[in-house]
């Protein structure tokens, strides 16, 4: 009994780092968890001292926690049943099915990565690449808006850019959870964005299941006072135009929501609008289908790897110039029970192009769509001519009540700020003496052209017809 046992070295060392690994497991991880997680809650509880709309407890809960939660939740466990026997399957795999939907759908939000990380960068990033400007802003009315209300900011889509300005400007206010399409679902950025609050949504291939479980995730997060932005448009513009609003994330909205029992939701139109997008070319190479017979585009790595470089190398060079100006416009907030006791039928569609409306009416004007619709209408134009017919349009722009940013308040630098995007970039040149768009970046012209508030542009087009008749009343 108590003779000598060879035990070899490394079943020694082995044994060691196992009891290691339990006594962290079991002991000193959840210690050290703990022990931060309370650092965590109190840094959060000072910064919502600081912030208008404070993060709700439901953002801060833990991911797993609330993917359990959204599992079990008894509409999904209905739908689960229903998607079992519509399938021939077993319950417990239609199950797992829809805990996989979970785990892609429901984000995981920091608090440190979102305000000591991300809201610098979106800083920095929009600062270096444009001229940011403040359009409409009704401070009082958002200021009114009450403080236990769920805050849904809505957003026309010009660039992906828009999740970058928007953010930074609306950091004094509270965190924002986006919902983000496929297209991001890309390492390293998915993991951010879903520490930043951003839940990734399918926009194809839906079935009653995944439907299920994202509308119940939505309506999770309103009733919790989680403070939301939303794409109604579901894409980016391809011509410039506001697009037709998506209906999906609104019905869900209207479908969780009970007046006088549920928490109330104010939605916030926001306008947005640029001197330059980022991804022009691309949008309309698809829009006309250079890009096969799809309108779909891809988000790949190595381009963007590709931009990067490039725009470093013309930095240190100091060949860069910023892309021109940038302008967000915040209009005035739309109570949901005030909506739904005027709209009793197709809400959610009444309630989509309400807001849409909403955003074509505080839409920043900025000086290149002004200069792009007048080159547009008037080409071929003479250089002298051209100041008058910028400052025509911009008059009557101004009359129809849209807001017009007019750099250093100066119409003739306004003008020129326009001219020099546009020709530097190549879509405009001057011809004997006569200013015409490029051929071959005719579809740009438009594109630009195509920002306008709609109650501008047809002002502009108005404008355009009548000295359209004067040109052929003077040349018969």
């Amino acid at each position: 009994m108590f003779d000598t046992v060879a035990i070899p070295i490394w079943a020694i060392v082995l044994t060691g780092l196992l009891a290691l690994v339990a006594a962290l497991d079991k002991i000193l991880l959840p210690s050290v968890r703990w022990f931060l997680r309370r650092r965590l809650e109190r840094a959060v509880e000072r910064l919502n001292t600081r912030l208008e709309r404070p993060i709700q407890p439901f953002k801060l809960a833990r991911r797993f926690d609330t993917i359990q939660r959204l599992s079990y939740d008894p509409e999904v466990a209905r739908a689960i049943a229903e998607h079992a026997a519509e399938n021939n399957i077993p319950e417990q795999v239609a199950f797992e099915k829809a805990q996989r939907y979970a785990r892609e759908i429901v984000p995981g939000f920091s608090a440190f990565t979102y305000f000591g990380f991300a809201i610098r960068a979106a800083k920095w990033l929009s600062k270096s690449l444009y001229r940011v400007r403040l359009g409409y802003f009704d401070e009082e009315a958002l200021r009114a808006v009450d403080p236990e209300a769920t805050v849904i900011f809505v957003i026309n889509h010009r660039s992906n850019m828009d999740y970058v300005l928007v953010t930074w400007l609306a950091a004094e206010r509270s965190a924002l959870a986006y919902a983000v399409g496929e297209w991001a679902r890309v390492w390293p950025l998915q993991q951010l964005i879903r520490a930043l609050g951003g839940y990734f949504i399918r926009r194809r291939q839906l079935n009653p299941l995944y439907r299920k479980v994202l509308s119940r995730y939505v309506q999770m997060a309103t009733e919790g006072g989680v403070t939301q932005a939303m794409f109604p448009e579901g894409r980016l513009s391809m011509d410039g135009n506001l697009g037709a609003p998506k209906l999906g994330l609104l019905s869900y909205v209207i479908a969780g929501f009970t007046p006088g029992k549920s928490r109330e939701v104010v939605f916030v139109p926001v306008g947005l609008n640029y001197d330059r997008v980022i991804e022009d070319r691309v949008l309309t190479r698809a829009k006309d289908g250079a890009n096969g017979s799809t309108r779909r585009f891809r988000l790949r790595p190595i381009m963007i790897l590709r931009y990067l470089y490039l725009h470093l190398l013309l930095r240190l060079r100091g060949g860069f110039h910023r892309f021109g100006y940038a302008a967000v416009s915040f209009g005035a907030p739309l109570s949901l029970t005030a909506f739904l006791e005027r709209e009793s039928e197709n809400t959610a569609e009444a309630l989509a192009k309400e807001l849409m409306g909403r955003i074509d009416h505080i839409l920043p004007v900025l000086p290149v769509p002004i200069m792009a619709s007048v080159i547009r209408d008037r080409a071929p134009l003479p250089l002298p001519e051209l100041h008058a017919a910028f400052e025509g349009y911009l008059a009557k722009i101004q009359e129809t009540g849209s807001h017009v940013h007019i750099p250093r308040t100066d119409m003739a630098y306004a003008a020129e700020v326009g001219l020099r995007a546009l020709t530097l970039r190549g879509i405009v040149e001057t011809r004997d003496g006569l200013l015409q768009a490029t051929e071959k970046e005719a579809r740009l012209l438009h594109y630009y052209a195509n920002m306008l508030p709609k109650g501008a542009a047809d002002a502009v087009s108005d404008t355009s017809s009548a000295n359209q008749r004067h040109k052929i009343t003077e040349n018969p």
